[in-house]
């Protein structure tokens, strides 16, 4: 191995796994040099729109699940059909994660996010003018919009290589931000449809991500001396897999991301259902929601660079505990309502910055993509379970309750995890790096 790559500041120590599991060499996609010309904070801003727009084209479908209810356009379809019908993109781009984030790790966010970004714009313009006017092709069309989902796993290794670790975590809440695309779907969707058709906010959507993917492709530049792993995908997973971080995180992000994606994706119908809202007024509702929680990532991921990811957790774990135990009292939305559920999108939003933070602070820089990505999976499968149950619930027993209290005590438990068993991993990896 050369001595660049001996002396790379990027590279870190006292990561866990082998190190034989993995030859790695320094290579870019570019050289250092060109590399070097590029600004850590254009790379962070334009890793930051990407993912806005590719989370804008995953969310696509949410907004219009009560529409397709109350118009019957797709036939009838019960709370479960529709649960289902927002969820499926939302499990794929989970899924879709840990291939994307291993497969980053090797080519780089400048080659991965043109080609997901492109990928994306397929399925979108499949359900524009195939798909509209059927449940099951929709859900085919739905299937593969999962793809943008992926985009999460491509901007946090790339990023996370832009900056020093004491400022990951405020660089990895800011691209977390991104997750604000879904407001943009929400806020734009049901009204483009309204006023220019159904097509409308699909071929918008396509229209945008052709662009970026182009721009991503000329202004890109992946980090100067980012260390590239030379083993197989595979063999890569199997060993982040086994990280006593992997696991951990993936259960606190489950929860934090988890639940702000089970919200962005149902909270229209649940809006419309229990508090008998129409559907522009769920989707404004629940472009507030998102709002908040995208400021907070950042803040969140701010206040672990400076105090700690231990204690920013524990905080939203406690106030997700307090808000779910409120709302399932379905309490009027001009009042307590309305507070417990934006209380909820800062502790979420919070929580899932400084889980990043914690992640970049521990973990080998050459294994964050891969550690991203099988993270990232499990908060976007946190976010798919959620509406399926509250679906079902609600079909069975005509209450919310259930699946509220059911989130708070699983806060509780993310609660116990974060004071106890993540602590203490936190505490040694920062003491070993």
């Amino acid at each position: 191995m050369s001595s660049s790559v001996a002396n790379n500041p990027a590279r870190g120590h006292g990561g866990e796994g082998d190190p034989r599991d993995e030859v790695e060499a320094m290579t870019t996609s570019q050289s250092p040099a060109r590399a070097a010309t590029r600004s850590p904070w254009l790379m962070l801003a334009m890793a930051t729109i990407g993912f806005a727009v590719n989370f804008w084209a995953w969310a696509l479908i949410s907004p219009l699940g009560p529409l397709f209810r109350t118009t019957g356009s797709l036939g009838p379809l019960t709370e479960s059909d529709v649960a289902l019908l927002v969820a499926v993109p939302v499990v794929v781009g989970s899924l879709g994660r840990i291939v994307v984030g291993g497969l980053t790790d090797r080519y780089g966010g400048r080659v991965m996010f043109p080609i997901v970004s492109g990928v994306t714009i397929l399925p979108i313009l499949f359900i524009a003018f195939a798909a509209l006017d059927s449940y099951a092709l929709l859900l085919v069309g739905g299937f593969f919009l999962g793809i943008a989902g992926t985009a999460f796993a491509v901007g946090v290794p790339f990023v996370n290589a832009w900056f020093p670790p004491d400022k990951r975590g405020l660089a990895i809440g800011v691209f977390g931000a991104g997750m604000g695309g879904t407001a943009i779907s929400a806020l734009t969707t049901v009204k483009l449809t309204d006023h220019l058709g159904a097509k409308s906010p699909f071929l918008i959507t396509a229209a945008v991500l052709a662009c970026y993917a182009v721009a991503a492709w000329l202004v890109l530049r992946d980090a100067p001396g980012r260390v590239v792993p030379t083993s197989s995908l595979a063999s890569r997973i199997s060993v982040n897999a086994r990280l006593a971080i992997t696991w951990q995180a993936c259960i606190l992000y489950a929860v934090a991301f988890g639940g702000y994606v089970a919200f962005s994706v149902y909270l229209p119908a649940y809006l419309k259902t229990a508090h008998h809202l129409t559907a522009a007024d769920a989707a404004n509702r629940m472009a507030g929601f998102v709002l908040i929680a995208v400021i907070m990532r950042p803040v969140g991921g701010w206040l672990a660079d400076k105090v700690g990811a231990i204690p920013v957790l524990a905080t939203g774990f406690g106030i997700v505990v307090v808000c779910a135990g409120i709302s399932a009292g379905t309490p009027p939305l001009h009042g307590i309502g309305t507070l417990a559920f934006l209380a909820m999108a800062a502790a979420l939003g919070s929580g899932s910055g400084a889980t990043f933070a914690l992640i970049a602070k521990v973990t080998e820089p050459s294994r964050v993509g891969g550690v991203t990505g099988l993270v990232g999976a499990a908060g976007g499968l946190g976010g798919f379970i959620p509406p399926l149950i509250m679906g079902y619930v609600y079909g069975r027993t005509d209450s919310y309750a259930i699946g509220l209290w059911l989130l708070s005590g699983t806060a509780a438990l993310a609660l116990l995890l974060t004071l106890t068993i993540v602590r203490r991993t936190a505490t040694k990896g920062q003491e070993t790096r």
